[in-house]
C-alpha cells in the first residue's frame, strides 16, 4: 500500500508540468473558439494524440500510480485550461473505466488498445447508462438486453441519453437491463464494437456549459452483439443473477462500479475550473483599481478571494485522499468518493460565481473567460450523480440507514 502524502514525488510534478503546459498553450488559446462552435475539437485532440497525452500508455500510466493522484493532477490541470476541451480528450476514459470496472482479464486486454487507436488513426470510447426516465434512478433502465442462446448473442434495444461522446464514439460501453425485475441488481454491461449494426447517434444536446464536449442520445435498434461483448462473462453474471433472485449480496453493480472509480477524478475537474477562475479573479483585483485604489484592498473582495482559496484547497484534500483510497483498496466507509465530488463540484459553482461578481459587468460578458467557467462549473453537480445522489450516498454511509 502507498502511503498517503501531499509531497509530489518527481514523476508527478513532472507530469503535473507538462500537462499544465499543454492546457495553457494549446488549450486555453482555442477555448473560447472550440466553446462558441459546439462541435467537437479534434485538431486538440490530434495534438494530445501526437504528443501521447491521448494514448493508452499515460492513461495506464496515470491510473498505475500507486498513490492514486496522477489521474486527478491531469485533470485539475486540464479543466484548468478548458473544460469542455478536456471532456473532449478524456471522455474515452469514462468507457474505459466501464470496461475495468466490469470487464474480465481477456476483455480488458482485447478492447482497451481499441478505446485510443493511434496518433494516425484515433479512437473513442463512450460510456452510458442514463436513460430519458432514469436518471438519478439507475434502478429503473427501460433498455433491454435478451440473450439469444441459438446464437449466442445478446440483443440490445433501448436510448440512452446525456453519452459523453454518444454516437461518434468507435466503442461503447452500455448498461442494460437483463432482468427488469431485480431492478438495478438485475443490470449488465455490454461493449458495442465499432461498426455493430443497430446502434446510431440521436439528438446532440446543445448545452449550457462544456460545450467542446460531444454529448448525444445513443439509440439501440436490435443491436446484436456476440456472447464475449457481455462484460464480466455470461457464468458470472447468471451466478449473481441467481444470488440476487435468492435476495443474497450481489456484492456490485455495473453502473456503481464505473461511477465508484471516476468520482475523484471528475472532482478534481471541478477543482481545475474553480481554481481557474479564482486565478484570474485575484489578478483582476490586484490590477483593477476603484476610488485610486486596487479592489483587493477592500476587505469584501479579500475576504471573498480568501475563502475561494480555501474551499479549492479543501476540495483538492478530499479528492486526493478518495483517489488514494480507491487505488490502495480503502473501502469508502463513510462515501469519501461522493464527499470529494460532492464538495469540488459545488465549490466550482460558488467559486466561479464569486469571481463573477469581483469582475463585475465584465465577469458577465464573453469576452472574459469567467462567465464560460461559471458556465461549465453547473454540469458538476449534476453529472455522474448529482449533489442531492452525493448526499444520499454519505447519509447512507455515515449511518448505515437506508435512507429513501
Amino acid at each position: 500500500m502507498s502511503e498517503f502524502s501531499l509531497d509530489l514525488n518527481e514523476d508527478q510534478l513532472q507530469i503535473q508540468k507538462w500537462v499544465h503546459d499543454f492546457a495553457e498553450n494549446v488549450v486555453r488559446p482555442v477555448a473560447h473558439e472550440w466553446d462558441e462552435r459546439e462541435e467537437t475539437p479534434w485538431p486538440v485532440i490530434e495534438e494530445a494524440a501526437k504528443v501521447g497525452l491521448y494514448s493508452l500508455d499515460f492513461v495506464a500510466n496515470a491510473f498505475g500510480d500507486p498513490a492514486g493522484i496522477t489521474l486527478p493532477i491531469v485533470m485539475e490541470e486540464m479543466c484548468w485550461g478548458d473544460a469542455g476541451i478536456a471532456l473532449a480528450i478524456f471522455g474515452t476514459t469514462l468507457g474505459v473505466a466501464g470496461l475495468m470496472g466490469n470487464g474480465t482479464a481477456e476483455q480488458i486486454a482485447e478492447w482497451l488498445p481499441q478505446c485510443f487507436g493511434t496518433p494516425e488513426d484515433i479512437k473513442l470510447a463512450a460510456f452510458g447508462v442514463s436513460e430519458p426516465d432514469a436518471g438519478s434512478d439507475v434502478s429503473s433502465l427501460r433498455s433491454r438486453a435478451v440473450y439469444d442462446e441459438a446464437n449466442d448473442e445478446w440483443v440490445l434495444n433501448g436510448t440512452k441519453t446525456w453519452i459523453t461522446n454518444g454516437g461518434i464514439a468507435d466503442v461503447h460501453v452500455l448498461v442494460l437491463s437483463v432482468d427488469p425485475d431485480l431492478g438495478s441488481r438485475g443490470h449488465a454491461a455490454f461493449l458495442v464494437p465499432p461498426g455493430t449494426p443497430g446502434i446510431r447517434q440521436g439528438q446532440k444536446f446543445k448545452k449550457h456549459g462544456i460545450r467542446a464536449s460531444h454529448t448525444a442520445e445513443v439509440i439501440l435498434e436490435d443491436c446484436r452483439v456476440p456472447g464475449r461483448c457481455l462484460l464480466g462473462g455470461k457464468d458470472k453474471l447468471d451466478e449473481r443473477l441467481a444470488r440476487a433472485r435468492e435476495g443474497r449480496s450481489t456484492k456490485t453493480q455495473a453502473a456503481m462500479a464505473t461511477f465508484e472509480a471516476s468520482r475523484p477524478a471528475v472532482g478534481a475537474q471541478a477543482v481545475g475550473i474553480a481554481r481557474a477562475a479564482y486565478e484570474y479573479a485575484l489578478d483582476y483585483a490586484k490590477e483593477r483599481k476603484q476610488f485610486n485604489r486596487a479592489i483587493i484592498e477592500n476587505q469584501s473582495i479579500a475576504f471573498k478571494l480568501a475563502d475561494m482559496k480555501t474551499r479549492i484547497d479543501a476540495s483538492r484534500l478530499l479528492v486526493w485522499r478518495a483517489a488514494w483510497m480507491g487505488r490502495n483498496a480503502k473501502k469508502f466507509e463513510n462515501g469519501e468518493g461522493s464527499m470529494s465530488k460532492l464538495f469540488a463540484g459545488e465549490t466550482a459553482v460558488w467559486v466561479t460565481e464569486q469571481a463573477i461578481q469581483i469582475l463585475g459587468g465584465y465577469g458577465y460578458v464573453r469576452e472574459y473567460p469567467v462567465e464560460r467557467w461559471h458556465r461549465d462549473s453547473k454540469i458538476y453537480t449534476i453529472f455522474e450523480g448529482t449533489s442531492e445522489i452525493q448526499r444520499l450516498v454519505i447519509a447512507r454511509s455515515i449511518s448505515g440507514v437506508h435512507i429513501p
